[in-house]
This record gives C-alpha cells, structure tokens and sequence, in this order.
C-alpha cells in the first residue's frame, strides 16, 4: 500500500492518465482502490476515486496539502510513484 503526503501540483489529465494506468496489472500490480486530493496546476483542487473499472475525477474543496492513496495486492510501488511523480 502506498500513503504519501505531496506538494506536487497536477492538471486534471495527469489524474486521469495515471488512473487509467492502474487499471494495467502487469505495470502496477492489482490495485483494488485508489484515492486522493491534489493541488491542480490551476489552482483548483483535484479529487480522485478509483476502483477497478470505475476511475472518478472531480474538482473540490481545498486542503492544506495533497494526499495519494493506493491499496492493492502486490503492487508496484516504484512504479506507481514514478507515475505520480512522488
């Protein structure tokens, strides 16, 4: 599992793209949940939920600093954090 605290800023397709990329097991390992807040490049902050099939991404309230979640069996945590650039 991965939790990880960022001050990385993001636009809402990096989101997408890197959520689409858990869907790909041999890359990331069998992610059953994702989620997170991120400062957007823009300003706005990015919310995001992903289970298998179904990612969701939307704009929201703002918090003190953003926060990436993963949890999944025998994921790929280089991998995943290299795509979130943390």
């Amino acid at each position: 599992d991965i939790g990880e605290e960022t001050t990385n800023k993001y636009t809402m397709e990096q989101i997408q793209s890197a959520l689409e990329t858990l869907q790909d097991e041999e890359k990331c390992g069998q992610v059953l949940r994702a989620k997170g807040i991120v400062e957007g490049t823009d300003g706005q902050w990015i919310h995001f939920d992903y289970v298998p099939g179904e990612p969701q991404v939307r704009t929201g309230s703002a918090e003190t600093t953003g926060m990436i979640c993963v949890i999944g069996v025998d994921i790929k945590q280089d991998t995943i954090r290299e795509m979130f650039g943390l």
